[in-house]
């Protein structure tokens, strides 16, 4: 098992942060950093633009592979989302995943003045963008029409460094129309925060549509976006939770506070050994990589903790 970071890029990302996450990312050996792509969550905070920071990446780093977890379909369109992939993909030489959802944030939609359509009709226009981008990978030129999406006699240039077999990663869980996109279509599955009583269910669900397609599930690599409060011993853990804590006015027991974000939100809480634990199990059910939220950007405590603590004692599993 991997252990990769994931960073908020609405939360007060700003151009020294994300530059000084980079070099620490690759300074001790992660092997992914990934980044929401969203513009605003709750108060308005610096928010870095995705793909601009992706290209940002691409020259800054040379080992690490990067991308969204995930860009909504409704935020561009997919001839541009294919076009500055295939281009970002290139300037890193492959290292650049494109993942892809349906979007759920509402409210920034309204925001910014940008459609939200229905739940069927964003993942109807999900799976269109799927299609239109594989096709502006592949040899040109190339047509698609669908009910949303078209285009006609496109050759897109540069390609990605391997051209319409170029990786697409799907996020979410869903089992009505997220799965079965994921096994139609994405060389990797992510997962957010789903809990480990519910998500060997997910994985049979998968398999399932995997199997009704004729696809091998094993073709399907698996990763998870983990939100954690974790430490090496009780004093340290309490620190990092008041500091949680005061990101939102919390008061009263750090203990109390863990065990509520573990049973409302899916927080991994606990000691080194008890994450370790809990990370063997996710692998036994195939889970080869996890992302963990990267929240305090003023300091490089927790991806340190990962790298020397985590790291190492999951490489095996």
């Amino acid at each position: 098992m991997r252990i990769g970071l994931m960073i908020e890029g609405q939360a007060g990302l700003t151009w020294e942060r994300w530059i000084h996450i980079l070099h620490t990312a690759e300074r001790l050996e992660f092997p992914s950093i990934f980044r929401s792509d969203h513009y605003v969550i709750g108060a308005p905070k610096s928010s870095l633009d995705a793909y601009l920071t992706f290209a940002v990446a691409a020259r800054e780093t040379s080992s690490i592979r990067f991308g969204p977890l995930v860009t909504p379909v409704t935020f561009r369109s997919p001839q541009d989302v294919g076009r500055m992939a295939a281009q970002i993909n290139q300037l890193s030489d492959g290292r650049f995943l494109l993942g892809l959802g349906a979007g759920w944030h509402e409210p920034e939609h309204v925001q910014f003045g940008i459609p939200f359509p229905p739940l069927r009709e964003r993942f109807d226009r999900l799976e269109e963008a799927i299609n239109i981008i594989k096709k502006l990978w592949g040899p040109g030129p190339a047509s698609y029409k669908g009910e949303h999406y078209q285009i006609k006699d496109v050759d897109c240039l540069p390609k990605p460094v391997y051209g319409a077999d170029t990786p697409i990663l799907i996020g979410g869980s869903g089992e009505t129309r997220t799965l079965p996109l994921v096994a139609k279509y994405a060389d990797e599955w992510n997962a957010v925060n789903v809990p480990i009583g519910l998500y060997q269910h997910k994985v049979d669900v998968l398999e399932a549509a995997c199997t009704a397609i004729d696809r091998d599930p094993a073709t399907v690599h698996r990763s998870r976006t983990s939100m954690a409060l974790v430490a090496g011993d009780e004093r340290s853990l309490d620190r990092m939770t008041r500091w949680h804590m005061s990101l939102s006015g919390a008061t009263g027991s750090p203990s109390a506070w863990r065990k509520e974000k573990a049973e409302n939100n899916n927080f991994l809480v606990g000691l080194t050994s008890e994450l370790v634990d809990t990370l063997g199990k996710f692998a036994d059910m195939g889970v080869e990589e996890v992302q963990f939220e990267h929240f305090n950007y003023g300091s490089d405590e927790w991806p340190e903790y990962l790298a020397r603590e985590i790291a190492p004692q999951v490489a095996a599993f």
